[in-house]
């Protein structure tokens, strides 16, 4: 079992009146050694703390270990950060999802990113979703006792067989009983559903919808999203969606949202963006999504983006799709709900009148087009994505090969702007960095509001 370690240390804070360093390691808090950043933060909130810490030699030589006191006021930041959510060892996923995108990826990435977990303290923290395979009943005692949600399940489909060959694992067919134990105890959750041309799909979606209705109506939201496909697939009956399939789709979750509604009064499910847009149809109007409970799972993430961009009245949420790296690398230990810090270089000055391009993904520039088109000298630069390839279009998974592709033979005297989501820690999924890109860019957070700013003055 690993034990927090210490990144940084905040100026004028308790730890760093204690004589705490960055690279401590935190063996004990109170005698406790805390399994993850959960634990960790109900530890550190007593005004006291007696820690024991080992300090790292020098030039990498085994360190000594230390006995610390921290006094600080009820509720006052300890003043550290730590270097990951989950100090013991991630609940690693069991699953053989033929639809997994972690199987689909490409080798010699970093390895961080092969690492498939299915630990529901990541739903908690980070919103992934868990399928509940490995759950077990001390599990939902913590989870009841500490409240931990909401938490996000992976539903896929109600019908035990269906789940568990989508699974490729018997407990999928039973692995539901847990959501029925959150439910009743309290605890909100998520749900989604994957969609699986021939597999889950027409009837068994159809079923999934009554089934919830029926045995989990207490569901906060249920997201259906489609299959992602890279070229990197090796399951031949994984394919994407047809026109008509998309569209179908669309129609099944609209006249559900009325059945919900009629009986639950609220919407419950929810389609993703890319639905609409593989179908050709126009999104939902914002008050369709209400508070964009899912928009996160890139659901609603277009209205709301227009929203922003448009200056309606009323906070929209945020641009970043959390999606399947959002806990790898370059997040806050402290989950998505810590404040999150992106690097924002200064705008363009307002009377730089360079012509100006918005690199996205492809379906970001189905959406984008149409906003900046009333904006002297603004494009939208659309960048396919052929590192990952298949149906894979969102800003989110852009990676630093397609960008050099495509700026490469850019004019030099433009100016570029990229959305923070596609970044981590300042690196690409590929692992290149801003440095690598052959023209300059701008990184603008992911939200409609932050791109109007960027083009300040070009109206």
């Amino acid at each position: 079992m690993s034990v927090p370690k210490v990144t940084a240390v905040a100026e004028a804070s308790p730890a760093e009146r204690a004589g705490l360093d960055v690279g401590d390691e935190l063996l004990s808090l109170n005698g406790r050694r805390p399994r993850d950043v959960i634990e960790y933060h109900a530890l550190v909130d007593d005004e006291v703390l007696d820690l024991r810490v080992r300090r790292p030699g020098p030039g990498g030589r085994p360190g000594r270990e230390l006995e610390l006191r921290v006094a600080k006021s009820a509720g006052e930041p300890l003043g550290i950060a730590v270097e990951s959510a989950v100090f013991d060892r991630v609940r690693t996923c069991d699953n053989h999802c033929a639809f997994c995108f972690i199987h689909q990826l490409p080798k010699g990435m970093r390895r961080s990113l092969y690492l498939k977990d299915d630990d529901y303290r990541l739903s908690f923290l980070y919103g992934n979703f868990t399928t509940l395979t490995r759950f077990t009943e001390l599990d939902a005692e913590r989870v009841l006792e500490e409240r931990l949600g909401p938490l996000f399940v992976s539903v896929h489909a109600t019908d035990p067989e269906v789940r568990a060959g989508m699974l490729r694992n018997p407990k999928g067919a039973t692995s539901l009983r847990w959501l029925r134990v959150l439910l009743d105890g309290g605890i909100e959750v998520h749900g989604q559903v994957v969609v699986c041309p021939g597999v889950n799909d027409g009837a068994v979606l159809q079923d999934t919808l009554v089934t919830v209705l029926d045995r989990y109506p207490e569901l906060a939201t249920l997201g259906v999203v489609p299959l992602g496909l890279s070229r990197y697939s090796h399951e031949p009956e994984m394919r994407e969606h047809t026109v008509a399939e998309a569209r179908a789709v669309c129609d099944t979750v609209t006249g559900w949202q009325e059945t919900y509604l009629a009986v639950l009064g609220r919407r419950l499910a929810y389609a993703a963006d890319e639905y609409y847009l593989l179908a050709g149809l126009d999104f939902p109007p914002a008050a369709a999504y209400d508070d964009f409970p899912q928009h996160e799972n890139g659901i609603g993430m277009a209205r709301a983006f227009e929203r922003a961009f448009r200056g309606a009245a009323g906070d929209a949420p945020g641009g970043v799709r959390a999606g399947f790296f959002a806990w790898v690398e370059g997040a806050p230990a402290a989950g998505y709900r810590a404040p999150r810090h992106v690097a924002r270089p200064g705008a363009a000055p307002e009377q730089d009148r360079r012509p100006t391009a918005v690199l996205t993904g492809a379906y970001g520039a189905r959406v984008l087009a149409p906003l900046v088109a009333g904006f002297a000298g603004v494009r939208v630069l659309p960048v396919v994505n052929d590192f990952f390839g298949g149906n894979i279009a969102v800003a989110g998974l852009l990676t630093g090969h397609d960008l050099i592709r495509v700026l490469a033979t850019a004019p030099e005297d433009h100016r570029y702007l990229l959305p923070d989501a596609c970044l981590s820690e300042g690196r690409f999924l590929d692992g290149s960095t801003l440095a690598d890109l052959p023209r300059a860019v701008e990184v603008v957070p992911s939200d409609g509001r932050s791109l109007r700013e960027a083009l300040a003055g070009r109206l």
